[in-house]
């Protein structure tokens, strides 16, 4: 059966949802999820993403992100597998973790009121599934964006952006006042919800203007089909890491035949390797062929003792 096709374009932004596999939970403690945020920190710098709102319930988690360049694809690869390594190392176990595909919806964020509505339906997720007792307020779930939102500049991640959602809301600054409103918004919106109609968002692919999902579907209609549509979404991110590599070697004033005239695990080239792993999704495997540092496991000895140096 055919896989259905991802929508990539230049600022997308995405509803995105995934299960533990038979439903089973993906998270067993509070370290699961504070490492699934530290995994989401560490995605956002490799990918530029900027996240509007999530949440992680005990068996899913939902993510509203936007994506500068096209890559979600190639983040939600890395993303997906590397809390997948994390869990079922730290747990002892093998296999999958998440159920299947991830599902995403791409929402529009060119009309006022979708942007609202997708972040709106993520962050009362813990008052509909409840989690949270209808005495207590929203807030009183810290595994979402909304204490963030709340909480002032200071207090949220960088990849965090809130203006959006507040611009939508009608809440021209960042300040206590507005930041009340937002809440007594939500928490008046939260008591006077009953169900909700939230099938365009639970079951469709893209939630905007009649225009936006014409504009797509012709998109999608171009690319259908094309054999090399994954190959070119890596080459694409290729093409980054290739220009990492030649600011790293224009700033040390190395020619490219370097690469293989220095030792494999000369320290300069760790550092590179090291940057590659931050701000790109090249494998391993690529770096190490790429910097001529021998094989996979090597290069991952020498990023581990790098770690572990600059720990001390």
């Amino acid at each position: 059966m055919a896989r259905k096709l991802r929508v990539e374009y230049p600022g997308a932004i995405y509803h995105v949802m995934n299960r533990g596999d038979r439903r089973e939970a993906i998270f067993q403690d509070e370290w699961d999820r504070q490492r699934f945020a530290q995994t989401l920190s560490e995605v956002c710098a490799k990918t530029g993403w900027l996240v509007h709102a999530y949440v992680l319930m005990p068996n899913h988690f939902h993510l509203v992100i936007e994506t500068p360049q096209p890559n979600l694809v190639a983040g939600m690869k890395w993303f997906l597998g590397t809390y997948t390594n994390r869990f079922n190392r730290r747990h002892k176990l093998f296999g999958h973790l998440f159920s299947g595909r991830y599902k995403s919806l791409i929402v529009d964020g060119s009309a006022s009121g979708y942007l609202k509505k997708v972040c709106d339906y993520v962050h009362l997720n813990p008052a509909r599934s409840k989690l949270v007792a209808e005495e207590r307020l929203l807030k009183s779930f810290v595994w979402s964006s909304w204490p963030a939102y709340l909480g002032g500049p200071s207090r949220r991640p960088a990849w965090l952006r809130v203006e959006r959602l507040l611009g939508e809301y009608g809440i021209p600054k960042d300040s206590p006042a507005g930041r009340q409103r937002l809440e007594q918004a939500l928490e008046e919106r939260r008591r006077a919800e009953e169900g909700g109609d939230y099938r365009a968002i639970r079951r469709g692919w893209c939630l905007g203007k009649e225009t936006f999902r014409q504009e797509l579907l012709a998109q999608m209609s171009e690319r259908l089909g094309a054999e090399h549509y994954g190959e070119e979404r890596s080459q694409t991110e290729e093409a980054k890491a290739q220009r990492i590599i030649a600011e790293e070697l224009k700033r040390r004033k190395w020619k490219a035949t370097e690469l293989q005239a220095r030792p494999k695990g000369a320290a300069e080239k760790v550092a590179m390797a090291t940057r590659l792993r931050a701000e790109t999704t090249m494998t391993v495997e690529w770096i190490a062929a790429r910097l001529c540092m021998g094989s996979r496991g090597y290069l991952n000895y020498l990023l581990s003792r790098r770690s572990k140096t600059r720990q001390k």
